[in-house]
């Protein structure tokens, strides 16, 4: 695992954003895994900034999300498939037909299989984009004493519900279950890459970058099986959980 330390949060959305640009441009048909939530707004930012100066162009890359929410329509202001297009597909040059995010509404089975099965279609993503919890909880795979491989749905934590409160009118609005990727799906990606930032997330990023331990109770320090995984954080992260480069 490599980790990468910056001289701030914005620094890291930098060097993460120049991460995807450059595949892209050596790779004009990349597949990305993308997030949500607030950790990769600024990415999606500067990939806007770029591809409107003319520095890439997504027209034939295929994106797949993480996760959404249970029973949630895409056209909700708090969908990830909302987030997606507000944030980032709306001002980019990408065809939205080539862009994944599972359906919250019907059949959660079912779209949580139609999820796995654009894990995989067409190859695994080249590059799959990270943040996490404070729990250390990867997309929706929540600290458990177990974790599930593939695309499930996922009953959410207390600790998760209360962080994502505050994106809602008040906390009885919070979806209680998500269709996320599982553990392996994320794994699966030839290049893993996670930010974070902020003094909330110092129990999960310690337990990820400061020994070999890998728990469920922390799902990201099964990012430490995989061959190319970054991990960028900001200075005050980085020394807040003694890390040093």
């Amino acid at each position: 695992m490599k980790v990468i330390v910056t001289g701030s949060y914005d620094e890291s959305c930098a060097v993460v954003a120049e991460m995807i640009k450059d595949l892209v441009v050596s790779k004009p048909n990349a597949k990305l895994g993308l997030a949500t939530g607030g950790t990769p707004v600024p990415i999606y930012k500067k990939l806007i900034a770029m591809n409107e100066a003319g520095e890439v162009d997504f027209s034939a890359v295929h994106t797949v999300n993480l996760d959404e929410y249970c029973g949630i329509p895409g056209t909700h202001d708090q969908s990830y498939r909302y987030f997606m297009n507000t944030n980032l597909f709306d001002h980019i040059n990408i065809d939205k037909a080539n862009t994944f995010v599972a359906s919250g509404m019907g059949d959660f089975e079912a779209n949580a299989a139609e999820l796995e099965a654009k894990v995989y279609e067409g190859g695994v993503a080249d590059l799959q984009l990270l943040g996490i919890g404070n729990n250390g909880h990867i997309a929706f795979n929540e600290a458990s004493d177990h974790l599930i491989s593939k695309a499930h749905i996922e009953t959410l934590t207390e600790s998760t519900i209360n962080a994502n409160a505050r994106f809602f009118e008040k906390k009885e609005d919070v979806p209680t279950k998500a269709i996320t990727m599982g553990m392996g799906d994320i794994l699966a990606a030839k290049k893993v890459v996670l930010v974070a930032t902020g003094l909330a997330k110092v129990p999960a990023i310690k337990g990820l970058i400061m020994d070999d331990v890998i728990t469920t109770q922390n799902p990201s320090t099964m990012l430490k099986m995989h061959t190319d995984a970054v991990v960028v954080i900001d200075k005050e992260l980085a020394d807040a959980v003694g890390y040093k480069a």
